[in-house]
């Protein structure tokens, strides 16, 4: 089901490359994976958005699965530092994944946003869709070997601004 996602990521990493050797273009070809922080838009539907809402807002906080699959989440301004690193490399084109390699439940993560939110709000569980992965988490080594760069801000730092950023768009 989620065949054309990730070939279109593969697809257009495919005619970098091409156009790359074709006409000699300086490219930079980074991987990013699950990125979070000030600015993302309540309705984008990423778990990071959904649950700090849902809290926020006094709602259910909608748990897919049983809670014990993962995500590795990097706060925005790792992300920023990690491209700009990769572009100003000599190391070449990549590709370089960018991410948090820290794993994190996804039960894990409602309770942290329960908890830093102060809400009331219950977790509610409901099936696994069938193309969601179980486990995300970017093998960084690449990036750590050829732009020294590496995640900075834990998970509770980031979580404590995305979600002043939150109280302030949904006005609570």
């Amino acid at each position: 089901i989620r065949s054309c996602y990730d070939e279109g990521k593969r697809a257009a990493e495919t005619l970098f490359f091409d156009y790359h050797r074709a006409h000699g273009v300086d490219i930079r070809v980074v991987r990013i994976f699950n990125t979070y922080g000030p600015g993302m838009r309540p309705d984008d539907g990423r778990v990071i958005s959904n649950f700090i809402c849902q809290a926020i807002s006094g709602d259910s906080l909608t748990v897919y699965g049983d809670g014990t699959q993962t995500r590795s989440l990097c706060y925005i301004d790792d992300l920023v530092e990690g491209l700009i690193a990769m572009m100003e490399s000599d190391e070449g084109p990549g590709p370089v994944n960018l991410g948090n390699p820290d794993e994190v439940s996804v039960g894990y993560l409602a309770q942290v946003i329960l908890d830093m939110t102060g809400s009331s709000s219950e977790i509610v569980y409901h099936d696994l869709p069938s193309d969601d992965p179980t486990r995300r988490c970017p093998d960084i080594s690449a990036a750590k070997r050829m732009l020294g760069w590496q995640p900075a801000v834990n998970l509770e730092s980031g979580l404590e601004k995305t979600i002043d950023y939150y109280r302030e768009v949904l006005g609570s």
